[in-house]
């Protein structure tokens, strides 16, 4: 356990308080080192969904780095005390990373989504970073793997040379798939959810001023209303209410 680390339990998930250069400089760190760790990157939908899935809580917990995803996350924890707390997205932090690991020449693997949409990205990213080095990519299929399908895929990704390895699975799949594969994958996991789609530019992610206003929720429900409707319906109203009654009890703690 690092004694350095410094989390703030966020509706029952304990979240790191961490900004963008501690992240960054940590993720590296262990990369260099060839670490097996894992880094989850926890929105409103994480967070709310956790309280009523122990493994997805269990994963979020273990997790070597619980990042504060979601606007509304880092919102609740600058009204926690950690009053600088910035949101560390997880489409941004791939961005941020791979510009601070190509100047060392680090090898990275991406690991989910579509084979349209990795080899989209896998063009996008040797454009923008040359220094980098693409060690591979695989796009599981939806069906759970067999042990030996994935014993291959765990062989492949360690054998590739990767100190890095990029996870779009999707919440709450990446989490429990990151947790269940540290001490076997010899590499920094990332767990990044939509980033792969966005920054392929497959899927529209919304514009800088939209994020800055921490309105990108609004944005990918009036791309995806049918799918994101419900969800967002429901699990921002639990985040709301539970988040209200934590602060209120703090408060009343504190007098």
């Amino acid at each position: 356990m690092d004694p350095y680390r410094k989390r703030q339990d966020v509706i029952g998930a304990p979240i790191d308080v961490v900004h963008w250069g501690g992240a960054i400089a940590t993720i590296l760190r262990w990369a260099a080192a060839r670490e097996s760790r894992y880094v989850c990157a926890c929105n409103v939908h994480s967070v709310v969904t956790a309280q009523r899935d122990d493994r997805l809580a269990w994963s979020m917990r273990s997790a070597d780095l619980a990042l504060p995803d979601g606007a509304p996350v880092a919102w609740f924890m600058r009204q926690t005390g950690h009053g600088s707390q910035q949101r560390v997205s997880g489409p941004d932090l791939m961005w941020r990373y791979f510009a601070a690991a190509a100047l060392y020449g680090e090898s990275v693997f991406f690991y989910g989504s579509s084979p349209e949409t990795l080899a989209a990205l896998q063009v996008r990213v040797a454009q923008r970073f040359p220094g980098l080095r693409i060690a591979g990519a695989i796009s599981p299929p939806y069906r759970v793997l067999t042990h030996e399908e994935d014993e291959a895929n765990v062989k492949l990704i360690n054998e590739s040379g990767a100190t890095t390895l990029w996870v779009g699975l999707g919440c709450p799949k990446q989490e429990l798939w990151m947790a269940e594969h540290r001490g076997r994958i010899q590499a920094v996991m990332v767990g990044v959810g939509a980033a792969f789609a966005f920054h392929a530019g497959t899927t529209r992610r919304a514009p800088a001023w939209m994020r800055s206003l921490s309105l990108e929720w609004l944005h990918r429900l009036a791309s995806e209303p049918r799918r994101l409707a419900r969800r967002y319906a429901v699990t921002n109203s639990l985040f709301v209410m539970a988040s209200l009654r934590q602060l209120l009890r703090l408060r009343r703690d504190r007098r």
